[in-house]
């Protein structure tokens, strides 16, 4: 009872706070989501809750709604909620209800994405890794195991929030809930079983009579009245399959996913606007941006295989919950422009008008108002005249006119503040200088020669149905008797290892032979290196460290995806003479003996057996720890390991993930950027040349006030001297903005602005960083630049000559004031 009382009062106390527990009716029709009977036009964004932390979401969610969002949305992830089997974990960063109630307490509705199946380039796409375990078990499909555990875990979810009365109809903020994910684009694969799974989910959904609607994306055969939706870079010209639902647009990429060893793709803001744009001009009422923030993958958490820690996605928000500009601004421009016309869009009658050639406008006419887009689907600009008055848009562009008369928004044309954002060094300390470490080697001898053992088999095992995916690392060893004379003591003796991955280290009689690791695209390698120096008379053990980089997580049964070296062949190879050990007794280690010994914890003692001086750089398998002086102030902090090779990451015990900082990007692919034309994730990307990732997220809920400790296990060798702690902040601030119009700049941390780089009212060209004047410009825009910015956090300036001052040029011209600052 006392548990009770205590979440009682915890509801009646937020009520109180958030003044919003009041009951919401949910419904849908043909248009649109209905809001207490009111058809709504509902821009949404995603934010993974593990992915962040519950200190950051408040801002996280106030960045959102100042950004245009009216919604939140974000999956649900199995696998962290019930790592074994009906063990539950809602603590921290995965407690979903504290989630929840932020969204609510910002005033925003949330869309609840329980999947279970969730993909999100989350590791093994969200499902426990027991459950694949399960005798009789076949995921996602009509199947009796699978369905009880999926059942199980939904209803633990809907039961959850219903407690918390987080469902609209209770007061709460959830207005829609998705079953499975992307099912439509796998289906094919499962036959009839998979038509009988969906009509199954359906009726799971329905069953819960929760009072809001439920969705299904991705699925054209969505049972009624669930709601099918869309997926994808562009979604204008999709259409439901199904008659008398809203057009809605569940996963609006803004970007795109990193890999190891990948450049970075960007998404332009002009064309995820134009993509927005384009949607709402043609009957959409629904988006959701994923991602809106996309954060960091902690701990082992990345799927892929070969997803980075980094889930940055060139999202609106950045990794580390800064606004991204321009994309931030720009789309809240668009947004204020299009929810300006929410009566228009959702219950007007909607015309449109071919100007060909792929220009076309199209209007809401609600009662004695309209709204009107004109898009222009070329890449080559069109002038185009629409009633009575002529317009220019550039190519790949949408111009929003909220009274059909007057372009307040047009998705090529950017007017909000562009950042440079700068890594600053740490001034609690002078670091790296400051760092001092302390150093152990990893521990595997007993392991090596067979001393250390959790399992035995008489085959080769696949790793993560044996690990169970406790850790990325798994031990092979076995032993071969070799007699005096035998041809693999002389010269090229070699070991032969056929592995499906991802990568491993190999070892005879305790001394390591070779490391390789799998290609960006290959799941498969052999592995072979001379052995011939290390072998001996008599016995030999042959031991080999497997490891994964993340697991699996898209495509018809990917769960039946093996790892590690199962089945082999492990050989001993010397000309035509070859002993294969595949079938030998192997003994199996499961992790890292620092990982038993948890050498990563804040309370792990440094003892007589870490070393202090010689602090080794490049070596294999190595332990770090250092104590080290948290940055000052408030700005987002990021940690250097671009001197390290690869490894995992701890703060004061808590993860900040896997590092490969060595694995370098490729030299060429980089393009230059247009953002006309249809998106794909190689088309804009940079970092070619430069390592796959340098910095790595650190909440600053992960600090003490002192006594910070980093843990580095570093697998390949690197270089720990050089680490370094830095703060992530807006270092110049640029904004180019037409006459008539006001340009804003802001600072961010509490910073001002230091220096005016470049002012002009005229005809300046570039971008920010490179500005220049052409043929004209005023002589007084400079000094009333400064005026009004120096030594403030933010500032606002009117675009005239009034203001800026008229200056030399004609008439003729289109004056901008360009604006690049420091801050």
């Amino acid at each position: 009872m006392a548990s009770l009382k205590f979440i009682t009062l915890a509801l009646v106390s937020f009520c109180f706070f958030t003044l919003s527990c009041v009951a919401t009716d949910v419904s849908y029709d043909g248009t649109a989501i209905l809001i207490n009977g009111e058809r709504r036009l509902l821009i949404s964004g995603a934010i993974h809750y593990p992915r962040s932390t519950p200190e950051m979401w408040p801002e996280l969610m106030q960045k959102a709604k100042e950004g245009g969002l009216n919604t939140i949305e974000t999956y649900v992830f199995w696998n962290a909620h019930e790592p074994r089997r009906r063990e539950y974990n809602f603590q921290g960063h995965l407690d979903l209800v504290r989630f929840m109630k932020t969204v609510h307490a910002a005033g925003l509705y949330a869309v609840l994405r329980i999947g279970p199946y969730v993909c999100a380039e989350w590791n093994y796409g969200g499902f426990p890794i027991w459950l694949e375990q399960l005798p009789g078990v076949e995921l996602r499909t009509d199947n009796a195991v699978y369905k009880n555990e999926m059942q199980n875990f939904t209803t633990l979810i809907v039961e959850t929030m219903k407690q918390e009365k987080l469902f609209a109809p209770q007061g709460g903020p959830i207005i829609l809930a998705q079953i499975e994910n992307e099912y439509g684009n796998i289906q094919w694969a499962f036959g009839d079983a998979g038509k009988k799974y969906v009509k199954w989910c359906a009726s799971l959904a329905e069953s819960y009579n929760l009072g809001i609607p439920w969705i299904m994306c991705q699925q054209d055969d969505a049972p009624a009245p669930l709601i099918s939706t869309c997926n994808g870079y562009y979604c204008d010209n999709w259409t439901p399959k199904t008659p008398n639902i809203p057009k809605m647009w569940t996963e609006n990429w803004s970007g795109w996913y990193k890999n190891w060893g990948a450049s970075d793709p960007h998404r332009p803001a002009e064309d995820v606007a134009y993509a927005v744009a384009r949607f709402f001009q043609r009957s959409g009422t629904f988006t959701n941006y994923y991602m809106y923030h996309g954060g960091t993958n902690f701990g082992r958490s990345s799927g892929g295989p070969y997803i980075t820690t980094t889930y940055d996605y060139d999202a609106p928000l950045d990794e580390y919950g800064n606004v991204r500009q321009p994309k931030w601004g720009h789309l809240k421009q668009l947004h204020e422009a299009i929810l300006s016309m929410e009566k228009q869009v959702t219950y007007g009658v909607r015309t449109s008008f071919d100007h060909g050639n792929g220009v076309w406008a199209t209007k809401y006419q609600y009662e004695d108002t309209a709204g009107c887009f004109i898009s222009n689907v070329n890449m080559t600009d069109a002038t185009v005249y629409f009633e009575g008055n002529e317009y220019h848009l550039p190519g790949w562009s949408v111009s929003v006119l909220p009274d059909c008369k007057q372009v307040v928004h047009n998705t090529a044309k950017i007017t909000t503040q562009s950042s440079l954002m700068e890594k600053k060094a740490n001034k609690a300390e002078n670091q790296p200088e400051a760092i001092k470490w302390v150093w152990k080697a990893e521990q595997f001898k007993d392991v090596a020669t067979g001393k250390k053992v959790d399992l035995t088999a008489n085959k080769l095992l696949e790793q993560v149905s044996t690990t169970m995916d406790a850790s990325d690392y798994l031990w092979y060893t076995t032993s071969v008797d070799i007699a005096e004379g035998s041809p693999l003591l002389s010269q090229d003796t070699k070991v032969h290892v056929n592995t499906t991955g991802h990568g491993l280290h190999a070892f005879v009689n305790g001394r390591f032979v070779g490391t390789q690791y799998r290609l960006r695209d290959s799941f498969e390698f052999v592995f072979e290196a001379p052995v011939q120096h290390h072998l001996k008379k008599g016995k030999n053990y042959i031991s080999i460290l497997s490891a994964t980089v993340g697991l699996p997580n898209y495509g018809p049964r990917f769960e039946k995806a093996v790892a590690g070296i199962v089945g082999g062949p492990v050989m001993l190879i010397n000309g035509n003479n070859t002993i294969d050990l595949s079938s030998n007794k192997w003994s199996y280690k499961i992790g890292l003996d620092g990982e038993d010994k948890e050498l990563y914890s804040d309370t792990a003692p440094i003892d007589k057996s870490w070393h202090s001086e010689d602090l080794p750089t490049n070596r294999l398998m190595v332990w770090y720890k250092a104590a080290f002086k948290a940055p000052l102030g408030t700005e987002t902090v990021v940690v250097d390991l671009g001197s390290m090779g690869k490894g995992a990451a701890w703060i004061n015990g808590h993860s900040i993930g896997r590092y490969w900082a060595n694995f370098s990007v490729q030299t060429d692919g980089c393009p230059a950027c247009d953002y006309k034309g249809n998106y794909a994730a190689w088309k804009c990307t940079t970092g070619c040349g430069a390592s796959s990732q340098q910095w790595y997220h650190v909440p600053r809920s992960f600090f003490k006030t002192d006594n910070n400790v980093i843990t580095l296990f570093e697998e390949f060798g690197g270089n720990p001297a050089e680490v370094s702690f830095r703060t992530v902040t807006v270092g110049t601030a640029c904004a180019s903005v037409p006459e008539g119009k006001t340009l804003e700049l802001s600072c961010t941390g509490g910073r001002t602005f230091s220096e005016i780089q470049f002012a002009s009212y005229g005809d300046a060209s570039g971008s920010c960083g490179s500005f220049s004047e052409v043929t004209c410009a005023s002589e007084t825009a400079l000094s009333a630049v400064q005026k009004a910015c120096l030594g403030k956090t933010s500032c606002a300036i009117e675009v005239s000559d009034a203001v800026l001052g008229a200056g030399t040029c004609s008439k003729d011209v289109s004056k901008n004031l360009v604006v690049q600052a420091a801050c």
